[in-house]
């Protein structure tokens, strides 16, 4: 590994990277700086976003603008974290300070979902977001769509991420098992991943993917509890890429911290409730108990 400074700044702080950078892919880094002036001068304005939501993206904005590099969204289950990253990704694209960007789940399922909400977002343009920007995935089966409208995802193609061009602009929605495998090979992945038919993936294959591959890695429900060797497994593939990381979570756990550092923006159960966006959970269950004794009188 290296250690990368960029010391123009007059306050700057050194990162570990896993190889140093080409000369083009540094001089494609360096020509982007002016996008994230870009969210300065272009406030948030996406239609169905709500307050707390659009708080969210500019808070997000606001840490990488000021340098930071990982970082954490802690929103209550049922808040739309998926709308809102994916309003988030379609700002990045559209700054040109970010244009490949790795959205990760952990199970296949789980990136059929993120690839229909991209193709469902509508863009202040009045077009959905896959008309404006490539949304790429890896293959799906017809199991991982619980339903059984068309749809046929375009898979990446192998050069995007081994050869990565500064006029690549796309979204890549893939689980966090498949880039394990393309990084480290069948070897090195997720303890479950040969085994487990929902993770399985018989055309991945270890591939020489460069550090400088994405921009930004969004990593969906980063909460969930592993076993150490997977956990170490997902911080390797994180690690791998020189990109600005950031965590999706309802509950940050402490070894979600751990990959991401700090909470940039929280959103509690109780802000939801309190704000009219969930039903507090206790009324609910007290209302569905006098429902189920009408329905027992009744009958």
């Amino acid at each position: 590994s290296s250690i990368f400074v960029d010391v123009r700044a007059e306050k700057y702080i050194s990162r570990r990277i896993n190889r140093f950078h080409t000369a083009d892919a540094l001089a494609e880094m360096f020509g982007r700086e002016s996008g994230f002036e870009w969210f300065r001068e272009h406030p948030v304005r996406i239609e169905r976003l709500r307050p707390y939501q659009k708080k969210a993206i500019e808070a997000v904005e606001s840490a990488i603008a000021k340098g930071k590099r990982a970082m954490l969204v802690a929103m209550a289950t049922g808040t739309g974290k998926t709308f809102m990253t994916v309003a988030q990704i379609y700002r990045f694209l559209e700054s040109k300070a970010m244009r490949r960007v790795l959205f990760l789940v952990d199970r296949r399922a789980l990136a059929a979902q993120a690839v229909r909400e991209f193709a469902a977002f509508n863009t202040p343009k009045g077009l959905k977001f896959d008309q404006e920007y490539d949304v790429f995935s890896q293959r799906f089966r017809r199991e991982d769509f619980d339903d059984e409208k068309p749809y046929d995802p375009k898979v990446l193609p192998g050069s995007y991420l081994t050869a990565p061009q500064p006029s690549h602009t796309f979204v890549y929605v893939s689980t966090i098992q498949r880039m394990a495998v393309n990084l480290f090979g069948w070897e090195g992945a997720f303890a479950q991943t040969a085994s487990d038919p929902d993770t399985e993936d018989e055309d991945a294959a270890r591939l020489d993917i460069p550090i400088h591959a994405f921009d930004a890695v969004i990593a969906d429900e980063c909460h969930r509890g592993y076993t150490a060797k997977d956990t170490a497994t997902w911080r390797a593939v994180q690690d791998h890429f020189d990109a600005v990381k950031i965590g999706l979570t309802a509950t940050p756990a402490a070894h979600t911290l751990s990959l991401f550092n700090e909470v940039a923006y929280r959103y509690t159960t109780d802000e939801a409730i309190g704000d009219g966006w969930l039903v507090d959970w206790l009324l609910l269950r007290k209302f569905s108990t006098a429902m189920l004794s009408s329905l027992i009188f009744f009958q």
